[in-house]
């Protein structure tokens, strides 16, 4: 088992490599690979590390099961215990559909589509004004892209990453801003594109309610986090004053969590991300539920090219998802790693990716590329 975690860079994705008896390799992500815990999933990852090795690969779930039920802290955990758990199970995972020679979407049922459309994120992150922040939308438009998001509540930071509102409250001059960065957006994208819109949970509810007001007005897709994840009660009483889809969910974790988002009644979109929910069987199962409560699901992704991977599989595997998220634009920031020698972003075409059909999760690791990154490398 070796972990590695890229230090180099704003990205920082953590990948763990499980090899088997028979040599062969499987691969998954810890997507903690922005803000702050790579460092920490990397030695989660290690502390899982007893429960795994010389663990039989073609179970993946009693493995998931053995460190759940057997970790303690894993019940209840947050980010960094699942984004490592999700790792793992996507490993295990990639071997037993290698060992099968199938893509691994094949072991859900799937697939559901001929072919998966994707959403753009981060194309404006060069930008912190209104009228650049907002053309910045031309380039993805002309690339084919045909639904956007964005983070008009945040600014830009000299290194090229994103700063979230503090403390839920704008001032009256960054209110401002944000109401005319998505008007001057609409004018732009007109009828070309449709607009998602991420708040990141940055608003107390006097602003928010004078801001999903105008996102009404300009007709926008959803709203996502319009609240912190955890304010399950705020988002039921949220409900019906617009009519704005709600998406929520890239800080909730496993099916429990997201039984109690759903319960909520609050929310229509549901945003598991396979790297941190729990991993694939987990946001499959998730995505199952959500058809129960009527909630259509997003899987959200914002890490490596090799977590866009993991998500067209699982993404194959739910019965009615809508577009992936990717950010095509991630190779272009400074010292970014490219983890992959075939990433699924350099094939997106018109805003949609062609289904897999490779084994495992059907992509190769730069092993070469992340060989310095490597943090720990533990034997039986």
């Amino acid at each position: 088992m070796k972990v590695y975690c890229i230090t180099k860079g704003e990205l920082h994705p953590v990948l763990v490599e499980l090899v088997t008896d028979e040599g062969i390799s499987g691969w998954g992500e810890a997507a903690v690979a922005y803000g702050i815990g790579a460092k920490g999933a990397a030695g989660m990852l290690a502390d899982f590390a007893p429960k795994v090795i010389g663990a039989d690969p073609s179970f993946p779930r009693n493995v998931y099961h053995e460190i759940y039920d057997h970790s303690f802290w894993t019940k209840g955990g947050g980010a960094i215990v699942f984004a490592a758990l999700s790792a793992i199970d996507q490993a295990l995972w990639d071997i037993k559909a290698k060992a099968l020679g199938v893509p691994v979407w094949e072991l859900f049922g799937g697939a559901f589509h001929d072919n998966i459309p994707v959403y753009a994120n981060g194309w404006n992150y060069r930008h912190d004004d209104v009228l650049e922040w907002a053309r910045a939308a031309e380039r993805p438009l002309k690339e084919g892209y045909k639904i956007l998001k964005t983070y008009p509540l945040a600014n830009r930071q000299p290194s090229g990453t994103l700063r979230h509102v503090t403390r839920r409250a704008l001032s009256a001059e960054a209110f401002d801003v944000a109401i005319q960065r998505v008007r001057t957006l609409k004018k732009v994208v007109g009828d070309d594109a449709e607009i998602l819109l991420d708040l990141s949970g940055g608003m107390n509810n006097d602003q928010l309610i004078r801001f999903m007001s105008v996102c009404e007005e300009i007709g926008v897709s959803w709203v996502e986090e319009p609240l912190d994840p955890y304010n399950f009660g705020g988002l039921k009483d949220l409900k019906g004053r617009w009519s704005v889809p709600i998406a929520a969910g890239e800080r909730i974790y496993t099916r429990s969590g997201f039984r109690n988002l759903l319960e909520t009644g609050g929310v229509d979109i549901v945003m598991p991300d396979v790297g941190n929910c729990g991993g694939i069987f987990e946001l499959v199962q998730i995505a199952a539920m959500a058809e129960a409560y009527n909630a259509r699901v997003s899987p959200h992704n914002c890490a490596s090219s090799l977590c866009t991977a993991v998500s067209m599989q699982a993404w194959l595997a739910t019965a009615a998802p809508m577009p992936l998220e990717t950010y095509p634009y991630f190779p272009e920031v400074n010292e970014y790693v490219q983890v992959l020698k075939n990433p699924p972003e350099e094939r997106i075409r018109n805003g949609v990716l062609e289904v897999p059909r490779e084994p495992g999760l059907g992509v190769e690791v730069d092993t070469d590329r992340i060989k310095p990154f490597l943090a720990y490398d533990l034997a039986a």
